[in-house]
């Protein structure tokens, strides 16, 4: 199950059970800060946790924070019987900045440089309906963005336009708006399903893509077993699988079919796309003869080289396994570049 979908389904169990449970956000990060803008983290009424704001020190220091507030909470209203107003000194902040370098304000603990800001919100079994809208959101990417303000948490239409995936302003510790944009924010299409694009499906499954496969060989036992990948297709012919991908700077494309031939076919009719990331699995003898073949046919060799060929970067690859850790770190290395 995708990391962000294990996260809401957690926080739904927990408040449909009666219970609360803080969440964590971070807004904001700068330089070498472990935790970047989208990473959450929710800390139960028992102390059980999931997901991740960047680890070290600085996680576990404002993990125990959330477990003092929700915990103080939850005897408080235990005693009481009902749901106190306040509970002096013990509340969270709203939001929090850690800044990574020794004896600075803030300091986190971390010496590893830059800072990240943290929203602390505590989600009630009144924002059951919020979460089930995020958790909607996440599984049908349908566009919904998650709220948060001092005041306010929320699942729906972007407000105001058209926002980016991630929007944070502030004015202060109790007036800012964080709006984010539910499900994986990047398309990965995986042309063939062989040992291969299943190693690869099951490792980016774990990331921020849509996995989207696709092969024309009908019960196919690695297509089968492939339970990471967010849709499998199963085509007549690749002659048009044009039609079925996007392009743009969200879309990432693998080819890995089962022979030269068919490698072609699709690379024929993508090559005047657009894409952000474009790899064809190959041997450096296979893919020469291709490209020449391709050359020949007219295609412009500029194209050609803006194919990530040998795919992945050179780690001495050899198991399906291992190929698919060398193509995912060149997919994250050409996502998280800045050129």
């Amino acid at each position: 199950m995708n990391k962000e979908l294990e996260l809401w389904q957690f926080i739904a169990n927990r408040l449909s059970n009666g219970e609360r449970t803080m969440l964590l956000v971070v807004a904001t990060s700068s330089g070498s800060s472990p935790g970047r803008p989208g990473y959450k983290m929710a800390v139960a009424e028992d102390g059980e946790l999931i997901g991740s704001i960047g680890g070290g020190v600085m996680e576990v220091d404002l993990v125990n924070k959330s477990r003092e507030v929700v915990d103080t909470l939850r005897v408080s209203n235990t005693m009481a019987g009902s749901e106190p107003p306040a509970v002096a000194g013990r509340s969270a902040p709203s939001i929090l900045d850690q800044v990574h370098r020794k004896d600075a304000p803030n300091s986190s603990g971390m010496i590893c440089s830059g800072k990240q800001t943290v929203i602390f919100k505590l989600l009630t079994p009144d924002d059951i309906e919020s979460v089930n809208m995020a958790l909607e959101g996440v599984q049908n990417r349908d566009g919904s963005f998650l709220t948060v303000t001092h005041e306010r948490f929320a699942v729906g239409p972007p407000e105001g336009g058209t926002p980016n995936d991630i929007e944070f302003t502030r004015q202060s510790d109790s007036d800012f708006d964080y709006r984010e944009r539910l499900g994986a924010k990047n398309d990965l299409y995986i042309i063939g399903g062989g040992h291969c694009a299943l190693a690869l499906s099951e490792m980016m499954s774990k990331m921020d893509f849509h996995v989207r496969l696709f092969d024309d060989r009908p019960q196919l036992n690695t297509i089968d077993k492939n339970e990471f990948a967010d849709e499998i297709d199963v085509i007549d012919s690749y002659d048009d699988i044009g039609t079925h991908i996007d392009f743009g700077d969200r879309a990432y494309v693998v080819v890995m079919t089962l022979g030269y031939k068919t490698d072609a076919v699709v690379i024929r009719q993508l090559i005047d796309r657009e894409f952000k990331y474009f790899g064809v699995l190959g041997s450096k003898a296979k893919m020469a003869t291709l490209f020449r073949e391709l050359i020949d046919e007219g295609i412009q060799k500029e194209r050609l080289d803006r194919i990530h060929s040998p795919i992945g970067l050179p780690i001495n690859s050899h198991s399906p396994e291992e190929i698919a850790v060398s193509i995912a770190a060149e997919i994250i290395s050409v996502k998280n570049s800045t050129d």
